[in-house]
């Protein structure tokens, strides 16, 4: 039973290990890219638009009244 739970412990580790990696590897050419001005509006415009879109379909998923 205690080799179970070593195991089980091992996946929160892993969970970060992997997220880490994954975010490195998408900001790592985005700061390439971010040193010329008009990419780094760009790329500011491209978050601002992805979370207000994120923001206002969860708020729709979540809703309880009619959106019209």
């Amino acid at each position: 039973m205690r080799e179970f739970f070593l195991n089980v412990t091992r996946y929160p580790r892993y969970l970060v290990a992997l997220g880490l990696g994954v975010a490195n590897s998408v900001l790592e050419p985005l700061t390439a890219r971010a040193r010329n001005p008009v990419t780094a509006v760009a790329l500011i415009g491209a978050a601002v638009s992805g979370l207000l879109s994120v923001g206002l379909i969860l708020r729709a998923m979540v809703s309880t009244e009619p959106l019209a």
